[in-house]
């Protein structure tokens, strides 16, 4: 009995597995996204570096260079090493995330937060890498909000998205395809039997 349970959850989960073309769609899209984030970036390095702000709307929004070295709202400057392994990190976990993660339905939103997120750690890490800073641009001066880039959007509205996914839109048990191990139950505790 057991073993035709077994083999109806493995014909389920096989039903519900992405698959190798769902992942590599997966990273087109990431990709996609990182290249309009990085063109984002060298157009403000080409249009606003060693310029005034460029006022879109006077004293609520404007295009303002800037180097940062440090991380969101610029705390933790010059600590590039430590970005980078943070964001190596998120983006093995998010490519592990997109492997385990079942294929459509409620899981589409799911997807498209962490597709955001690996694209906003990667955008980031390029200039990191490349530039030993992230170049950010934007700029709400009706608040003083610290100024950031396209990569950081991805990864502020995905990250709100996903917290209020996980407390309101999913349930325990849809975000079990996260565990590195399943629990089996032994055979003898199954049946009642046992000490």
């Amino acid at each position: 009995m057991t073993s035709n349970n077994d083999n109806s959850t493995n014909s389920i989960s096989e039903k519900n597995k992405r698959g190798a073309a769902g992942v590599v769609g997966d990273i087109l899209i990431m990709m996609c996204l990182i290249v309009f984030d990085q063109f984002t970036k060298n157009l403000a390095v080409l249009k606003l570096k060693g310029n005034k702000s460029f006022v879109l709307i006077k004293g609520v929004f404007e295009l303002e260079y800037l180097e940062n070295k440090g991380a969101a709202f610029g705390i933790m400057q010059n600590m590039k090493y430590f970005f980078l392994v943070v964001a190596a990190l998120m983006v093995i976990f998010v490519i592990y995330s997109l492997i385990k993660l079942p294929k459509g339905g409620k899981f589409i939103l799911m997807e498209i937060c962490l597709l955001l997120i690996g694209s906003g750690a990667v955008g980031n890490m390029i200039d990191r890498i490349m530039n030993d800073y992230v170049v950010d641009f934007f700029y709400f001066s009706l608040i003083n909000f610290p100024i950031f880039n396209v990569a950081d959007i991805y990864v502020t509205v995905a990250c709100a998205v996903l917290i209020i996914s996980i407390l309101f839109v999913y349930k325990e048990d849809d975000l079990s395809f996260f565990k590195l191990r399943s629990k089996s139950v032994p055979e003898d505790k199954e049946s009642g039997e046992g000490a």
